[in-house]
Formats: structure tokens, sequence, C-alpha cells
């Protein structure tokens, strides 16, 4: 399966995702965050680095589950990344 390759808006929200969620984690280590969030360490670096400018749902929220963070406001957060014109909407029902 060939993926669609990433705008460059989704990589910019990409980046600033990791932002927040380098800063939420504060001192504490990259290690124990990831653990506590039960994906690998590499995969934490990756989305804080913006490597992963798309993480899985369950992976963003486990994450926000750790750090404290609000899944709504973080979302707010990166609102000025997303694209304008999204055709990802639901159609109308007629």
């Amino acid at each position: 399966m060939v993926r669609t390759p990433l705008t460059d808006e989704q990589r910019d929200r990409g980046r600033a995702l990791g932002q927040v969620l380098r800063a939420a984690r504060g001192p504490r280590s990259a290690a124990a965050v990831a653990h506590d969030a039960g994906i690998s360490l590499d995969t934490l670096r990756k989305i804080e680095r913006g490597a992963i400018a798309a993480p899985a749902f369950f992976t963003v929220a486990s994450l926000a589950r750790v750090l404290d963070l609000d899944l709504t406001a973080l979302a707010d957060r990166l609102e000025p990344f997303c694209e304008t014109g999204r055709t990802d909407e639901p159609a109308a029902a007629s």
C-alpha cells in the first residue's frame, strides 16, 4: 500500500504536537513517559521531533493521559496548523 505524502501543513502540525508534548513532559524522562504511555521510547522520540507527523489517535490519547493533557485543549492548540477547506468532513444527509 502506498501512502499519500503528507502536506506541509500536516508536517507543521506534527512538529507542533511534538513541541507541546515535549513541553508537557517537562523534567520527566522520555523513557518514563513512554513506559507509562505503553509506547516505545523510539516512538515517543519520533513524535516529539515531528518525524511521526500523524501518530495514531490512541497513541496521542495515551500520551495525553500520562502527561495530564486535555485532548480538546490539545486539539485547540494545534488548530492553527490544520488545513483549511478540509475534505474529510462527513457529507450532509439529504
